[in-house]
């Protein structure tokens, strides 16, 4: 089972309930892999304290003109949609960062003068955090698109009875590229007016995805009814609550996992998991 961990915005508790569920999973021998896919800043190394065992940058293909073939005729910019490519005059302007590696601009060339070099957007790292299989990327900064690397983490990860992806945060297109193809979508939300208005976005947009979903409530007790509300007009079924608890957050400050660091969480993500796989999966296409 794959399972996406998800948020409609940042500081919920989505990294923290996706790290102790791939504890608590490892524990009754099953082949866990955990997939942090918050590639613009993953943190989930911080919990589960991996030893990283290969690592390799990641590039994307960007054109490259030569400019002793190019008869400056203008397709390649016309068939961009992004500007990446602009031809004025004797020159061809190319912004790599703005480019999305369709190849595009190399079949309409008339003269074949594009061809294609990679440019590098950042780091894949995979290794072991005792029996779990850990894979996460880091963009480089200033890098403006993550999907492209998002797609590599997700194709590195290895098959295992147990798949936790560490979504990044909102309803844009990283998430999207991150919850494609999973099996379902566990959305952590909090309790406050914040929490559900973001939590309304993300799912909508796991329902145009046509995923399956279910709501864990992070610091349970800290604010108003409104997201139980929510959920119980919706029909999405509340997988867990998490109390708002200082020694959870402390536990967090010091980078160490709930499971272990504080006494009787062992057993709420131990259930939290089995309600998780209870739910139905999104059929394979």
């Amino acid at each position: 089972m794959r399972i996406a961990v998800a948020s409609g915005k940042g500081g919920t508790g989505k990294t923290t309930i996706a790290a102790n569920l791939a504890k608590v999973a490892s524990q009754d021998g099953r082949r866990v892999v955990y997939v942090d896919c918050d590639v613009e800043e993953p943190n989930g190394h911080l919990f589960l304290k991996p030893h990283i065992e290969e690592r390799r940058a990641v590039g994307r293909p960007v054109p490259s003109v030569d400019l002793g073939k190019c008869i400056h005729c203008g397709k390649c910019g016309e068939i961009c949609q992004f500007s990446a490519i602009i031809s004025i005059r004797d020159k061809v302007l190319v912004y790599p960062e703005l480019c999305h590696g369709c190849g595009g601009c190399l079949l309409v060339c008339p003269e074949g003068a594009i061809s294609e070099v990679s440019r590098e957007i950042g780091i894949l790292e995979t290794g072991t955090a005792g029996s779990i299989e850990f894979v996460h990327g880091l963009l480089n900064v200033g890098e403006v698109m993550s999907p492209p690397l998002i797609r590599e983490v997700k194709a590195a990860a290895p098959d295992g009875d147990l798949v936790i992806v560490d979504s990044p945060p909102g309803t844009s297109c990283p998430v999207i590229e991150s919850v494609r193809e999973v099996d379902f979508v566990v959305m952590v939300t909090e309790p406050t007016p914040f929490g559900l208005n973001d939590l309304t976005l993300a799912v909508e947009m796991v329902r145009a995805l046509q995923l399956p979903c279910g709501i864990v409530v992070n610091r349970a007790g800290l604010g108003d009814r409104d997201v139980y509300e929510y959920c119980a007009d919706e029909r999405l079924p509340i997988l867990g609550e998490i109390p708002d608890d200082r020694r959870i957050a402390e536990a967090y400050s010091r980078g160490e996992l709930a499971c272990q660091a504080v006494d009787g969480y062992d057993a709420v993500f131990v259930k939290l998991l089995a309600d998780i796989v209870l739910q139905e999966p999104a059929p394979r296409s």
